[in-house]
């Protein structure tokens, strides 16, 4: 296995890859037409191959390997690289702020961090319907995709006014980057793609784009399609993870066991959750001989 190092230096979102990707083509250095063709595409697949494994190398470090880092964009390539498979749920990786906040011990460089790539359109942050201060990130490019995902599906149920999406991409993501947006600055910028209905807002709404403020009907969060289900899951598992080291005589246990536990009440792994419940400071980390320990919190004492 390479050093954790080169492992985390070789992390890249989907948007850097293609921009690495398109840097090596250089058409004007190939002898000819063809073979400059032939070229590239060898190059694309190798650089493709790397992501690739490196992707793997990632998902495969044990928590214990990975769990702090100085820089808050390496710390997100390397979670969204161990995102969890989540079965029968069709969602690109996400992270917690809180998970940031457990891997970069500076929370202000994490929000300072944070912001300049949210301005910069590398990624987004989205408010979660959890009852509780949570924010998911997810790369920008993911995010695209996932509402891809979602057009399609429509599409196939034969949905009406699907333009909509295509105007959000453009009109509305590209400058809206805050977490939420009023009704009137959503249809003002939605008009700039068409003339905007009563419909198309339905149809952002049912495809799980944006939701509906309780507190201020006349608002809306952006938010990542199908999250719904996993948000119930993120709850739960927090609870079983803490109640199970609740049961625990010194309410802790190693990190290496704990880690390689399955949660019966959340799709998401159990790494996950760690990562979440250390940045919020339910969980904290100690030192010993044997390798860290895991253990709850005073303050979260159940």
């Amino acid at each position: 296995m390479n050093s954790l190092s080169s492992t985390l230096n070789s992390q890249q979102p989907p948007e850097t890859q293609h921009q690495n990707r398109m840097s090596m083509q250089d058409p004007s250095s190939s002898s000819s037409p063809s073979k400059g063709t032939k070229r590239r595409r060898d190059e694309e697949d190798a650089a493709a191959a790397a992501a690739d494994d490196a992707e793997t190398t990632a998902a495969s470090e044990s928590l214990e390997q990975s769990l702090t880092f100085s820089d808050t964009l390496v710390a997100l390539r390397m979670m969204r690289a161990q995102f969890p498979r989540i079965d029968k749920v069709s969602i690109r990786p996400f992270v917690l702020r809180s998970q940031l906040y457990s891997s970069v011990v500076d929370r202000t460089q994490v929000d300072r961090e944070l912001e300049s790539l949210r301005r910069t359109k590398v990624l987004r942050i989205f408010k979660l319907n959890t009852g509780q201060d949570d924010h998911a990130i997810m790369f920008l490019d993911d995010y695209l995709n996932q509402i891809e995902r979602v057009v399609k599906r429509m599409e196939e149920k034969n949905g009406h006014d699907l333009e909509v999406f295509e105007w959000f991409k453009i009109h509305v993501l590209d400058t809206r980057l805050e977490p939420n947006i009023s009704h009137l600055d959503l249809c003002s910028l939605l008009s700039l793609g068409g003339k905007v209905k009563d419909n198309h807002i339905s149809v952002l709404i049912n495809g799980g784009v944006i939701i509906r403020q309780l507190i201020d009907p006349s608002m809306y969060w952006f938010a990542i399609p199908n999250v719904g289900s996993i948000l119930k899951g993120l709850s739960q598992g927090r609870k079983e993870l803490l109640s199970l080291l609740s049961r625990r005589r010194y309410k802790e246990m190693m990190l290496a066991p704990l880690e390689k536990k399955r949660l019966r009440a959340s799709p998401l792994d159990m790494r996950f959750h760690l990562r979440d419940l250390i940045g919020s400071g339910h969980l904290k980390t100690v030192k010993t001989p044997s390798g860290l320990v895991v253990r709850i919190s005073k303050e979260w004492d159940l």
